[in-house]
């Protein structure tokens, strides 16, 4: 398909189409026309501002060949047209007042999704979850920051100027608001970008058959013979609909020969890179000291799962917080990848709703507006004057209007005129 976006756009689109009659141009219309002497073509037309970039946007659906696209493209260049930039139609969109911010960014990562998932929680976001979740501490900044502004601007009018327990009681739903995103990250983060998953383990426990089973493939080579696995093995799959990459490792023991130890070493360096660690040990063989070693060093070097595996076999040991799982028949797997998640990050109210922020730069802004609100409350315990509160509420509320969009003067005038009988 080609776009184009613009006041110009039927005209361009007139001079490189034939169409059977006059153009109708019938807004949300197809079309029949004629890319004249190559193809047949749908044009649909969509009236600004209700577009996707609130502009005059015709489409024109060709058969998919990229010498077909190309000769369209070329011939609309020719006409007057010039290639939009990288995420162009998204800026004008967002310019334009079509969509705020964060849905901008949302359209990006469901460009760049790789799971269902992922792309499904870029939907939400494109449908305004983000703002939805942020206009309730919002709200309630504004409606202090009016409160205040009033108590200063229209003193002389009688209006009561609000006590340190009023205000303390209006920060605290804006700070928990806030701060229950900014928790939400850690979830979001997962999602967003995926994790490194190593498994370690002794010789022959089933680290190659569980890294098969968690792939649902067989990709690790898997024998009865102690040291198969000489080197890294890795893979990117879903879990739970976040990408992970696994990584299966060398059997850790003493010894082996040269090669076997380069493997080792690689093992070792595969935990020390991985965001978490996934230690197997073989719950039918006889307790090693190696596993409690590897186990510690695991959960020294960073976040670590413990799984027992073979418990399709009489068991012979335990392993302190271990999950029984059998690489074999998928029993205790689905606890397993639970667990995985779990460890890296739990999901509260927010995740298991969607409302989850999954954009560092919003985290990071939430964080801005999480400190000034800190030293709101420090301000007002130290009893400085309104004016000086004032400094450090518009210092919170600037950081969530760079993610859902700008608060002009006329919003607070509005809340402030509102809200109190002045002037009468």
């Amino acid at each position: 398909m080609v776009r184009l976006s613009g006041t110009d756009a039927r005209g361009i689109a007139g001079k490189i189409l034939r169409f059977p009659s006059e153009p109708p141009w019938r807004p949300w219309t197809a079309t029949l026309a004629e890319l004249p002497g190559i193809d047949q073509v749908v044009v649909t037309y969509f009236a600004a501002p209700r577009s996707y970039t609130a502009e005059d946007v015709v489409e024109i659906s060709c058969h998919g060949a990229p010498v077909i696209l190309r000769y369209a493209l070329e011939r609309a260049c020719t006409a007057g047209a010039r290639l939009a930039e990288p995420g162009e139609f998204t800026l004008r969109a967002y310019l334009n007042g079509r969509i705020d911010l964060p849905r901008a960014e949302a359209v990006r990562d469901l460009i760049e999704a790789t799971t269902l998932y992922q792309a499904r929680i870029a939907a939400q976001q494109m449908e305004g979850s983000v703002s939805r979740r942020l206009k309730p501490a919002k709200e309630q900044l504004l409606e202090l920051v009016a409160l205040l502004e009033a108590g200063i601007d229209f003193a002389e009018d009688d209006i009561d100027v609000a006590p340190s327990e009023e205000i303390l009681r209006r920060i605290d739903p804006v700070l928990a608001g806030v701060r229950e995103l900014i928790a939400s990250f850690a979830y979001g983060k997962l999602v967003h970008q995926g994790f490194t998953l190593a498994i370690v383990g002794r010789p022959n426990v089933g680290k190659s058959s569980l890294f098969n089973r968690l792939l649902e493939q067989d990709r690790a080579i898997v024998t009865d013979i102690p040291g198969t696995t000489r080197d890294l093995v890795s893979e990117t799959a879903s879990l739970e609909g976040i990408p992970v990459r696994f990584v299966d490792t060398a059997g850790i023991r003493a010894g082996g020969d040269v090669v076997e130890r380069l493997g080792i070493e690689r093992s070792h360096q595969a935990m020390a890179d991985a965001d978490l660690t996934l230690v197997v040990v073989d719950l039918s063989a006889p307790p090693d000291p190696q596993d409690q070693a590897l186990i510690e060093k695991a959960r020294l070097q960073g976040k670590t799962v413990v799984a027992g595996n073979k418990r399709d076999l009489p068991r012979i040991t335990s392993v302190d917080q271990a999950l029984p799982v059998s690489a074999l028949t998928g029993e205790g797997l689905a606890g397993l990848r639970r667990r995985l998640l779990e460890t890296l990050a739990p999901q509260g109210r927010l995740e298991q709703e969607g409302g989850f922020i999954t954009s560092l730069r919003h985290e990071q802004l939430l964080r801005e507006s999480d400190e000034a609100l800190e030293h709101t409350r420090n301000a007002v315990a130290l009893g400085l004057p309104h004016e000086m509160l004032l400094l450090d509420l518009y210092a919170a509320l600037r950081p969530i209007d760079a993610i859902t969009g700008a608060t002009t003067a006329d919003d607070i005038l509005n809340r402030i005129f509102s809200t109190f009988c002045i002037g009468k």
